[in-house]
């Protein structure tokens, strides 16, 4: 049974036919800047709240003073051009793999169930100062031959370590919802926020998708810089559970 809780701030339930875009803080922040960039700038609401038990027992205050639970929060945000995308995103993910595996479900069923158009997974691979690419990947052949169709290259080599955490079981358990699912992998030092890395990606899913994201350098400094500040308190993982930190590749990432 999945464990997954979905709590409503908004009637209507997800608009149909959006773009999803998912990220969680990992390499570089990266995919969390441009997600939050595009909440900071453009008109948005909050839908609902994607609520596990395997969140990292930590409450936090809110904007308004109010205290929440731990959660990623499902927004839709309104675009330049009068599009709608829903965001993913939130602080933190399941501590367990099978936390991580529920709320994955959660989130390919909410795409599924909303006729969603696409979803991409946004995340950051460690990797050298000098390397500033972007790597598409999916689990699904036909829709990587339709990318590839529409001139967008998919990697079948990078990244060569595997995908771990929430973007690795979205990404993989997408074709068992019949979610059109793509992971959009930023090449970044692994900084704590790389913004470059991040205006590199949002530029080229405008460019690949015409989603005008409309983001500039000016916001995502910014917003970096919040997500930092947010961050902090927090601290990692096993801070929070007295774990002893794992040790995995460096080529992994969320």
């Amino acid at each position: 049974m999945n464990r997954t809780k979905l709590h409503w701030l908004c009637d209507g339930g997800i608009p149909p036919g959006c773009t999803f875009l998912e990220a969680v803080p990992g390499v570089g922040n990266v995919g969390k800047i441009v997600i939050d960039g595009l909440v900071k700038k453009h008109p948005s609401r909050t839908l609902c709240w994607v609520l596990h038990p395997d969140f990292p027992p930590h409450a936090s205050l809110d904007d308004d003073g109010l205290i929440r639970p731990p959660r990623l929060e499902v927004k839709s945000v309104l675009l330049p051009n009068g599009s709608t995308v829903i965001t993913v995103t939130g602080l933190m993910q399941p501590m367990t793999a099978a936390g991580q595996f529920e709320v994955s479900e959660t989130i390919l069923e909410l795409a599924a169930e909303s006729s969603s158009e696409r979803l991409l997974v946004l995340a950051g691979l460690s990797a050298g100062p000098e390397e500033r690419g972007i790597h598409v990947i999916c689990s699904d052949s036909k829709y990587r031959t339709q990318l590839e169709a529409e001139d967008i290259v998919v990697s079948r080599e990078k990244p060569n370590s595997g995908v771990i955490g929430i973007a690795g079981m979205v990404l993989s358990l997408a074709p068992t919802q019949g979610v059109r699912t793509a992971g959009i992998i930023a090449e970044t030092m692994g900084t704590s926020c790389d913004v470059m890395a991040a205006n590199r990606m949002a530029n080229w899913i405008e460019h690949a998708f015409e989603i005008p994201l409309d983001l500039d350098l000016d916001t995502t400094e910014e917003t970096a810089a919040r997500l930092m500040e947010a961050i902090d308190p927090m601290g990692t993982i096993e801070d929070l559970i007295g774990a002893e930190e794992s040790e995995v590749s460096t080529d992994f990432y969320v």
